[in-house]
């Protein structure tokens, strides 16, 4: 997937004014925040949210045009009582708290995601959250090439790279370790059941079906029955 990377800084004003109300810290992370990065990054959160304008929610809102919205507020979607009564808007500054930790933030949050603990990180997802937008925030500048995201540059921890790890290593890692995808050995029936399972009973997002057919095939070549890529000693 192709995206312009955008190391911008988010900045109303040339010079030392920056946002109101924003902390220099937040303000000189913002300036140099790699959406391409971001994009990546992101893909630990696509089992939860859609990105996209105009898709449809998952177990989480989807999330076109975020910054600046106001906060549990997306048509056709039920926020828990706790984000209502956080209100406000979702500023960087507070989309960057919130990101780094979540129910710390929100308590009673039902987003169970743990959090992004690095600043530039968050800063970076941010970056690209403003450019999936009608209306990004306006950039004091901009320094742009364009970046190919490849998976063999990643780290996907236990699971051997492969055609369809990103996609599962990003769906699965949402909730569980990747060590306890590569315990288990599946047909590729058995692995759908397993998604099945998840959905209807533990309350994952339906995946779309491209990239769930994607998911199975990686698992029942990789983590069959004999379980070829488990690590071990």
């Amino acid at each position: 997937m192709r995206l312009t990377a955008i190391r911008a800084g988010l900045i109303l004003f040339i010079g030392t004014y920056a946002f109101p109300g924003i902390s220099q810290d937040v303000s000189e992370g913002i300036a140099n925040a790699d959406a391409a990065n971001g994009e990546r990054l992101f893909r630990q959160c696509k089992g939860c949210h859609t990105i996209d304008e105009g898709d449809s929610h998952r177990s989480g809102p989807n999330l076109y045009g975020i910054l600046g919205r106001p906060v549990a507020a997306a048509d056709g979607f039920r926020f828990s009582p706790a984000l209502q009564e956080f209100g406000g808007e979702w500023s960087i500054e507070r989309l960057a708290t919130f990101l780094e930790n979540p129910r710390k933030t929100v308590p009673r949050t039902r987003m169970g995601f743990r959090g992004l603990s690095d600043v530039s990180d968050r800063m970076d997802v941010i970056a690209f959250l403003n450019t999936m937008s009608n209306e990004p925030l306006e950039t004091g500048g901009s320094d742009s090439a364009e970046d190919v995201i490849d998976a063999q540059d990643e780290d996907f921890g236990q699971l051997v790279v492969a055609e369809g790890v990103d996609a599962t290593f990003y769906a699965c890692t949402v909730c569980h370790s990747e060590m306890i995808v590569a315990q288990q050995g599946k047909t590729r029936n058995g692995w759908d059941e397993l998604l099945e399972w998840m959905v209807e009973e533990q309350g994952m997002s339906e995946l779309p079906e491209e990239e769930r057919n994607q998911i199975l095939d990686y698992l029942a070549e990789h983590y069959g029955t004999d379980r070829p890529n488990f690590p071990r000693p």
